[in-house]
């Protein structure tokens, strides 16, 4: 983006998403760029381009939430919906280098193009580039993805930086020998918190919702659509903050631990680890 003049004196522009300015008179010379003076900040020019940094802010954020539930739900997403997308930063950001599986065997790589003329581009594990021509393509949870340790090192050797986090996820399988039969997972129970509302600002502040005394995250599985909840408690009743156990819904109906699919198992586990990662921990026991 180019610089916008402000009167005679200044000028300014967006630079890495903030609104600064420079002096017309020294436009030239290097090291001018500071941040907007107060005499400017509520000049029109100013406050609009401010609203469009905002904006950008917010379109970048929806774009990788949009991707991130393309990816956590498996979703087959038309690649020519990609290739419209790509030329938007905002969107390439979200969708460089994920990993895409396409419609026919052996079509795995990590996402480098989109062209509705070409296919889509992508690097696969023999760091080749290739065309997928497919109509369709995956961007797996990373619990599905066979390969996930030798993608991991193969990113590593290439620099990826995904905009979502897809190969580096935290990730749990079920373990073998648990109790089919059982409804609920303690093992992230009891982390304690100052308070309900701090508690509830943790879960807010991940993404997630509080309803009802839960914590709750929505997961595409399989092709149903399965509530994770973690209890919290009520605030008006209960002292202090702690969770509860964390349980999987299909609809009104309460799952059996032996019917929660490997994405929602391994969600549901990410989402009760990362509110007991945020409790309260007593001086005392701080090594």
């Amino acid at each position: 983006m180019g610089w916008l003049a402000v009167g005679d004196r200044y000028e300014i522009a967006l630079v890495e998403g903030r609104v600064v300015a420079r002096s017309a008179a020294e436009a030239s010379s290097a090291g001018q760029v500071k941040a907007v003076p107060g005499e400017l900040r509520d000049r029109p020019e100013v406050v609009e381009l401010q609203r469009f940094a905002e904006w950008l802010e917010r379109h970048a954020a929806e774009c990788v939430a949009q991707v991130d539930t393309w990816m956590v739900s498996s979703l087959p997403v038309p690649a020519g919906l990609l290739a419209r997308v790509w030329p938007d930063e905002a969107w390439r950001s979200a969708l460089r280098d994920l990993v895409v599986v396409g419609e026919g065997r052996g079509e795995v790589g990590f996402l480098r193009d989109a062209d509705a003329s070409g296919g889509l581009g992508v690097v696969n594990l023999d760091g080749e580039t290739v065309r997928l021509s497919g109509r369709t393509v995956t961007m797996p949870h990373p619990v599905l993805l066979p390969d996930l340790g030798e993608l991991r090192v193969f990113a590593a050797e290439l620099g990826v930086v995904q905009g979502v986090e897809q190969i580096h996820r935290a990730t749990w399988h079920r373990p073998d020998g648990i109790d089919g039969d059982a409804e609920t997972v303690t093992e992230f129970a009891g982390a304690e918190y100052g308070s309900w509302f701090h508690l509830s600002a943790r879960a807010a502040s991940l993404g997630y919702k509080v309803s009802g005394g839960c914590v709750t995250g929505r997961v595409r599985d399989g092709g149903r659509v399965v509530t994770v909840s973690v209890d919290i408690g009520n605030p008006y009743y209960d002292e202090g903050g702690h969770t509860g156990d964390l349980s999987w819904r299909h609809g009104w109906d309460r799952l059996r631990l032996s019917e929660v699919g490997p994405v929602a198992w391994s969600e549901g586990m990410r989402m009760a680890a990362a509110l007991h990662a945020g409790r309260t921990v007593a001086a005392d026991h701080v090594a």
